[in-house]
C-alpha cells in the first residue's frame, strides 16, 4: 500500500472516503468491496480496541483502499499500538497546537527522528521482522494527518500546518461547530467561514486538506473548492438510512 503522501499525489480531484464505527470485520470488508478510495477506522467515538482494529485490518488488507486509522488520542503509547499493527496513516483528533503536533510526529518515529517505542520481529508491520530494513525506513511510509476542530486549533492553523511530518489536516466541522457555540449546527455561517479560513491555511502551508462532508452536496462542493480527501458517510449511516428507506417503502 502506498503512503499517505504518494496516495493523494498520484491523481487529481477528491478521495473520497467512508468512516468504519461498528467495529465489526465483516462489515468493514464489505465496504472495502464498495469502490470508496479510503476507510477511516475509528478509535475514538467506536467501540474500538487494538484487537478489534487488527481483525478489520487484516480484513481489508485485500482490497485496494487507502486505510486511516483515528486513535482516540494522540498519544504515545496508542500511536505505538497502531503503527505496531500495520496503519500506516493515523488522523489524530483535537490537535491545537504546533507544539501538540510536533510531538504526534515524534511518537511515530524511532529514534533519532523521534521517540517511538522499538519493536521489530514482534511487529506486524514490519511483516514480524521478514522486513530487513523495517527500523531505518518505517518513518518513509507513515502518514500523519491532524484534526482540526476547535477555536484554538483554528487560532493555531497555519503552524501546525507548518510543522515537519505533518502530511495533512483533516476539519472536524461538528467539534468545531460546538467550539464555536454552534453545537449541532455546523451549517452556521461562522463555522462555514471558519472552515473557509482553515481550508486557506492548510493550502498556502502545501499541505492536503481534508474533512467529513455534511451530505452530498456538501461533498461536491468541497471536492470543487479543492479539498484533497473528503469522509462522505459511515457504516452506521449506510445501515441505518438503507433500514428505514426500506421500511418507508414497505410501509407505503
Amino acid at each position: 500500500m502506498s503512503t499517505f503522501r504518494d496516495w493523494i499525489d498520484a491523481a487529481p480531484g477528491a478521495r473520497l472516503g467512508l468512516w468504519q464505527a461498528l467495529a465489526c470485520n465483516y462489515t468493514a470488508e464489505i465496504c472495502a468491496t464498495l469502490g470508496f478510495d479510503w476507510l477511516l477506522f475509528d478509535g475514538e467515538h467506536a467501540p474500538n480496541t487494538a484487537q478489534t482494529l487488527l481483525g478489520q485490518l487484516q480484513a481489508v488488507a485485500p482490497y485496494p483502499v487507502h486505510v486511516i486509522a483515528r486513535p482516540p488520542v494522540g498519544d504515545a503509547v496508542t500511536i505505538k499500538q497502531y503503527l505496531d499493527i500495520g496503519f500506516g496513516t493515523l488522523l489524530v483528533p483535537m490537535v491545537e497546537s504546533a507544539e501538540q503536533a510536533a510531538a504526534i510526529v515524534s511518537a511515530a518515529r524511532f529514534p533519532p527522528r523521534g521517540i517511538r517505542g522499538v519493536a521489530s520481529s514482534t511487529s506486524r508491520a514490519s511483516r514480524f521482522g521478514a522486513q530487513a530494513d523495517y527500523l531505518a525506513t518505517a518513518h518513509e511510509r507513515v502518514g500523519i494527518i491532524v484534526q482540526i476542530e476547535s477555536g484554538a486549533a483554528l487560532a493555531a492553523v497555519g503552524e501546525i500546518a507548518a510543522v515537519e511530518g505533518v502530511d495533512g489536516l483533516f476539519i472536524g466541522p461538528a467539534d468545531l461547530a460546538a467550539s464555536l457555540g454552534h453545537l449541532g449546527n455546523p451549517r452556521a455561517p461562522e463555522v462555514q467561514a471558519a472552515i473557509d479560513r482553515a481550508f486557506a491555511a492548510i493550502r498556502a502551508a502545501g499541505k492536503p486538506a481534508g474533512i467529513f462532508a455534511l451530505d452530498a452536496d456538501d461533498a461536491r462542493a468541497r471536492a470543487a473548492q479543492g479539498f484533497a480527501f473528503v469522509s462522505i458517510g459511515t457504516d452506521i449511516g449506510l445501515l441505518a438510512n438503507g433500514g428505514r428507506a426500506l421500511l418507508r417503502t414497505c410501509r407505503a
